[in-house]
């Protein structure tokens, strides 16, 4: 697994090894970045709510946000995560939370451009993380949720947010979510 674009461009990265884990594929990652290009600037803040590698949040730095939010509550993810951000060099650009991501969500007081949602697939996480990230307001106006879930699932419905892209890459199904007008 590599960094695709920007700063970071074919640094390879630290990966978890297990059959639990599932990072997003490059190809798809390539694909989600090319989605998400009108949403990357100097001021971007992103949360990446199920770190994993810290793939996305590093890639989404590479291309020039402005900082971001990682978290996972699994140690050895963490480890894996501290491992990607020092040998990027984004140390200092990320804050990484060892934290269930439900709690987090209900304690952080931050506003997220670029929210980044990869949960464990056919556990209910995405039923419950995008509508408490809708309550909290957790996304602000102009700012898109990426929500990755398997081919058998489906994505939720939530007031207040709709589907701005969905796409489906070999077993896993891919979309944006904005805020509803």
């Amino acid at each position: 697994m590599r960094v695709i674009a920007g700063k970071n461009r074919g640094h390879k990265l630290a990966e978890l090894s297990g059959e639990a884990i599932r990072p997003t594929a490059d190809r798809v990652r390539e694909a989600v970045f090319s989605m998400l290009y009108p949403y990357l600037n100097a001021e971007t803040t992103v949360l990446d709510l199920f770190g994993g590698t810290g793939a996305l949040a590093i890639e989404a730095l590479s291309r020039g946000a402005a900082r971001a939010h990682i978290v996972d509550q699994s140690p050895s993810s963490c480890r894996v995560i501290e491992t990607n951000l020092k040998a990027t060099k984004n140390e200092e650009m990320a804050v990484l939370y060892q934290q269930d991501a439900l709690s987090f969500l209900e304690e952080t007081k931050d506003c997220y451009s670029l929210i980044f949602l990869d949960p464990p697939y056919g556990k209910g996480l995405l039923e419950k993380t995008l509508p408490l990230i809708r309550r909290r307001n957790l996304l602000k106006p102009e700012g898109v949720v990426f929500a990755e879930c398997g081919y058998l699932e489906a994505f939720p419905e939530v007031e207040g947010l709709k589907i701005e892209k969905q796409k489906k890459y070999g077993r896993t199904i891919i979309a944006l979510y904005t805020h509803a007008v």
